[in-house]
């Protein structure tokens, strides 16, 4: 199938080439980049030696529309300006922000903008969310961070062992999951020997989005408070997150109910007892790595969950969604060990 790739000039644009460069049913046929246009695409991503010989194009809808799979690896906004033009039997995954909410209110306080509405919510792991998106044509591909939350809460949450209304999550990032812009915050010499929280006390935009897909998952009202920090590492998530038990469990009894919640999920293992999860186990994979505990002290669930925010978090997501919605194998392409 042609697969295009909008914005690829970014981070998660150059982990699209690379994992669909080995993929048995995708073929790369457009590849363009905004304001690179023209340029070498080794040029920004000089790790992708297979493309020396192509170019980035420029953003065209009439290119576009020549595609079978199109993925959008666009800032926030700017899919919602090409979605309306793009043919409607054209498969879209779009890694923004743009179809990610159902309340517009919340779009308009974390993004600000005219709200663009919603497409299927692209986490295959969440209750009956592969069949909703094997039967879509236009996925919103999740945030990182709001991947490793939903899918570190998403057990407890379902089988409602959990107070949702006192969730709490400490994640740090990897510097890719600010964008390739330039910022003095990000240089190498701000970042590392460093560790910094950034939007705190709730005002991280991916808060609404794990809000929404948790309380629809519990059908209850759920409510997160979020500290990201800023890790000096280029790539990688590690999430805790906590909530008050709402009846007596055991670390055992959260192990079995992780696993059993898991266990038809390609791409999240939960790690034996004793052994935690670690970002650069997961670098260059489309796998989440858990460990969940129950802390008796203070009568509370912990789960510690790690993912590569460009995989797992990003473009290996976006992959494993378009094979769902192309009717292939979900790991079909991403049968990747981590590069440790």
């Amino acid at each position: 199938m042609n697969v295009g790739i909008v914005g690829a000039s970014g981070y998660a644009g150059g982990e699209l080439l690379r994992i669909l460069s080995n993929h048995d049913k995708f073929k790369i046929s457009y590849i363009s980049a905004g304001t690179s246009a023209g340029e070498e695409i080794t040029s920004i991503h000089p790790h992708l030696i297979n493309f020396a010989d192509r170019k980035f194009e420029s953003t065209h809808i009439d290119q576009i529309n020549k595609c079978e799979v199109v993925f959008l690896a666009l800032p926030h906004g700017e899919s919602a300006a090409l979605i309306a033009k793009i043919l409607p039997d054209i498969k879209v995954i779009d890694l923004g922000a743009d179809f990610r909410l159902s309340d517009a209110g919340s779009w308009s306080k974390y993004y600000g903008g005219t709200h663009a509405g919603q497409f299927t919510y692209g986490l295959p792991e969440l209750a009956d969310n592969a069949s909703k998106i094997a039967n879509s044509s236009r996925i919103a591909n999740p945030g990182c961070y709001a991947t490793a939350i939903i899918l570190g809460s998403a057990p407890a949450i379902s089988a409602k062992i959990i107070d949702g209304s006192d969730l709490v999550a400490v994640a740090a990032s990897g510097t890719t999951g600010a964008g390739r812009s330039a910022k003095i915050n990000l240089s190498a010499s701000e970042v590392m020997n460093n560790l910094v929280s950034y939007k705190f006390g709730g005002a991280h935009q991916h808060t609404p989005e794990i809000e929404e897909n948790l309380s629809a998952l519990g059908n209850e009202k759920v409510q997160l408070s979020f500290t990201p920090i800023l890790a000096p590492m280029p790539r990688g998530i590690l999430a805790t997150i906590t909530s008050k038990l709402q009846k007596p469990f055991t670390t055992a009894e959260a192990h079995d109910l992780y696993s059993t919640y898991f266990k038809d999920s390609p791409f999240i293992k939960i790690l034996q007892p004793g052994v935690m999860p670690q970002t650069s186990a997961t670098l260059g994979t489309n796998i989440a790595l858990l460990q969940v505990a129950v802390d008796s002290h203070a009568n509370r669930l912990v789960i510690s969950i790690a993912i590569d925010n460009l995989g797992k978090g990003a473009a290996g997501q976006a992959i494993q969604n378009a094979n769902i919605v192309c009717g292939f194998p979900q790991d079909l392409g991403l049968d990747l060990l981590s590069v440790k």
